[in-house]
């Protein structure tokens, strides 16, 4: 009997022991899990989204620069392109900043932001709450939901978004990413779902290059296509661009881009070339006038703004024939302008 009870006592302990492992096994799967797992955006990588219910529902998704914490996204949904910083910290990642129309290269990943909108908060469990925006709260209601791409079928977790007006879910994948959404509202539903990804490939714009005739009474474009890849910034591309064009004569050979940047604030473009820009030109009075109004053109154009300010070295523009007072603006002047067809 006694040998019976000790069976049985050693028995119960392997079974609670086996039954103990596996609970905990259990609830370490999603402890597991890490937000970067589920959102790995990669440098030189095109994301292409098929969608329905309307005609922006198929987009393409860039990543123009990519830090530590934070990543720049650039999608095109046929209709706009807009920038997007996401950044990953304190086990969320959030979007922090959000800008439509964007459709210029600029690096917003080194401001500072306030507020934002949480998209995925860890734990990554089922039942995990947060507020995500404004009257708008996330649950993750599935971390083993299986979705269909043409990917594969995919275990996604599932986050639900609720607001006032609609309901949004969103599947992200480990080592995907975002690969699906799915947005119902008062009679209607829209679906996005990632259809392919590129790798290794580079992001293309278009930039208009203006340029004086060889009379320098008119100016002339041409539009160019530029290439970026990820953490590429306008002001080594566009050098690069328009000495490779130095047939149109807006940079001599030694001209270097000291800096270019969009101030957000201002609405504004801003310019500092090297000190040859000047001493290399070689130009009367008035086809120096062009060659500056030809600049601001490319610029005004590829930014969107009027707002041009150009310096050099840091100082003002002086030349021999120009000067440009501090805070004065280059003119944008599009009269006299044959447009490339």
């Amino acid at each position: 009997m006694k040998k019976i009870l000790i069976a049985a006592l050693i028995l119960m302990l392997i079974l609670t022991a086996c039954d103990n492992g596996n609970i905990a096994e259990e609830s370490n799967i999603s402890d597991e899990y890490r937000i970067e797992d589920f959102y790995p955006l990669t440098e030189n990588t095109k994301y292409i989204y098929e969608g329905v219910g309307n005609e922006f529902t198929s987009y393409t998704v860039f990543i123009d620069y990519k830090t530590d914490s934070r990543v720049q996204t650039r999608t095109n949904n046929g209709g706009s392109e807009y920038v997007k910083i996401l950044e990953l910290k304190d086990g969320q990642l959030k979007e922090v900043f959000f800008r439509g129309e964007t459709y210029f290269r600029e690096n917003f990943t080194d401001d500072e932001y306030e507020g934002g909108k949480i998209l995925l908060k860890e734990p990554l469990k089922e039942g995990n709450s947060w507020l995500s925006g404004e009257n708008s709260e996330a649950t993750i209601t599935n971390i083993s939901k299986k979705v269909v791409t043409t990917q594969g079928n995919l275990e996604a977790i599932e986050v639900t978004i609720k607001n006032n007006n609609e309901t949004v879910i969103e599947y992200y994948a480990k080592n995907k990413g975002l690969v699906k959404t799915v947005t119902t509202g008062e009679g209607y539903e829209t679906v996005s779902t990632l259809s392919d990804i590129e790798s290794n490939v580079p992001f293309i714009q278009t930039v208009t290059l203006f340029y004086p005739d060889i009379n320098g009474i008119n100016l002339n474009t041409v539009d160019v296509p530029v290439s970026f890849n990820t953490n590429d910034e306008p002001k080594d591309v566009i050098e690069k661009t328009l000495k490779d064009l130095s047939a149109y004569e807006i940079f001599s050979p030694n001209t270097k881009i000291n800096e270019l940047y969009y101030s957000l604030e201002e609405n504004s473009v801003h310019l500092d070339l090297s000190k040859e820009f000047v001493t290399e030109m070689n130009s009367g009075a008035g086809f120096e006038e062009k060659i500056l109004t030809c600049i601001a053109n490319t610029l005004g154009t590829y930014y969107n703004t009027h707002n041009i300010y150009l310096t050099i070295e840091g100082g003002s523009y002086e030349s021999g024939h120009i000067v440009l007072e501090e805070g004065e603006p280059l003119s944008v002047d599009y009269s006299n302008t044959k447009i490339d067809e």
